[in-house]
């Protein structure tokens, strides 16, 4: 029971279905997700950490990154269901689209994925563009 009320948790915040939303598209390390969201290092690293824990996310390290990814291999029939049906929630929902397209344009900035540098990336990037 307590894994059941673990998922849905996770399920039950705004921020956390929107990281889902990103890593549905792609890997992300913790700066990207928090570039596309506008948030602190701290609190992507939290709502990643949340979603690990909850079983929904691989962790890869890459020297110095930490790369996460849905666990697709490793989740039973039910999580996956859940998952797929919330992807399908996400169609046409224009937050969601709107972060998709700011991920397109994330940089991965230097190990500290600072907030301030990594802002400053995507600025630059998207003035650049």
């Amino acid at each position: 029971m307590r894994d059941i009320i673990k998922i849905y948790k996770a399920l039950s915040d705004e921020s956390r279905l929107r990281v889902l939303n990103l890593l549905f598209e792609r890997e992300c390390c913790v700066c990207e997700v928090e570039q596309v969201l506008k948030i602190s290092q701290s609190k992507a690293s939290r709502i990643l950490g949340n979603l690990y824990d909850a079983g929904f996310l691989n962790l890869r390290k890459e020297g110095l990154w930490s790369l996460y990814s849905i666990n697709w291999e490793g989740m039973g029939e039910n999580l996956r269901g859940i998952l797929e049906a919330a992807r399908s929630g996400f169609t046409g929902n224009q937050q969601m689209d709107a972060d998709r397209e700011r991920l397109t344009i994330t940089v991965r900035v230097g190990p500290g994925c600072t907030n301030q540098t990594s802002s400053n990336a995507l600025e630059k990037k998207a003035v650049n563009a």
